[in-house]
């Protein structure tokens, strides 16, 4: 088997990977593309943790100023909804026999075990796929910065932005063909320059605990394989 270029790895990856471009729910082809990538990955060798959010079937803050509900009762909402996809790849990996653990914060009786950051770290160790569900648990926190708290809390060395893009640019490559893709960044010039690539809370945890954060997409077959091999795609994010 081919050594991958990293041992542990917490992807994540946004609700509207779930669905296509600006669609709504769960859809059969990327729900198999994230699967495919996720079962590439495990075969290598690699630890997988996944976070996943919600943006494909509840947005907290958008349903909050839509609707009129109080923050904190939208955000549990797009906190549960998280565990219906979560429990969609779950279905989608265990189908190709890839054994799987599915952990929440939120307390999802009969639907997904509770997280604990030790018994992840065992079922890592076990060769099971990590599905970690619920976000941190609490309202007012983005998936970024629950993926990078739950990196550290399972000794990842790397987080896996998965996104429809191929990395971090200067300006918006879709309004601007000519943008420029950004190899590598530093995670104070993150901070400094106000880049709006991963929430800055995400940023400090993962500085703190050496995490490196590779920004890629995940929608170019192949891609994020690539990255647990070791090889240079996307944009790294690091201490340079």
């Amino acid at each position: 088997m081919e050594e991958p270029g990293y041992r542990r790895v917490l992807l994540k990856i946004s609700g509207e990977g779930f669905s296509g471009k600006g669609g709504f729910g769960i859809e059969t082809e990327p729900l198999t593309q994230i699967a495919d990538t996720i079962e590439q990955m495990h075969r290598l060798g690699t630890q997988v943790g996944v976070v996943n959010g919600a943006g494909n079937l509840v947005r907290g803050a958008r349903l909050s100023e839509k609707v009129g509900l109080r923050r904190f009762t939208a955000d549990q909402m797009g906190m549960l909804a998280t565990a219906i996809n979560a429990l969609a790849l779950q279905d989608a990996l265990e189908a190709r026999e890839i054994p799987v653990t599915t952990m929440a914060a939120a307390n999802i009786t009969g639907v997904c075990d509770p997280f604990h950051a030790r018994h992840a770290r065992q079922a890592l160790d076990d060769g099971r796929v990590l599905l970690l569900a619920g976000g941190t648990g609490n309202p007012y926190f983005t998936t970024d910065t629950c993926a990078a708290l739950r990196a550290a809390e399972i000794g990842a060395e790397l987080l896996i932005k998965a996104t429809k893009v191929d990395g971090v640019f200067d300006r918006d490559p879709e309004k601007h063909p000519d943008a420029k893709l950004y190899d590598r960044l530093d995670f104070r010039q993150i901070l400094r320059d106000d880049l709006h690539v991963i929430d800055h809370a995400a940023i400090t945890i993962c500085r703190e605990n050496r995490i490196d954060v590779i920004v890629c997409n995940l929608m170019s077959e192949g891609t994020v394989s690539r990255v647990v091999r070791g090889e240079a795609v996307g944009t790294l994010i690091s201490n340079l």
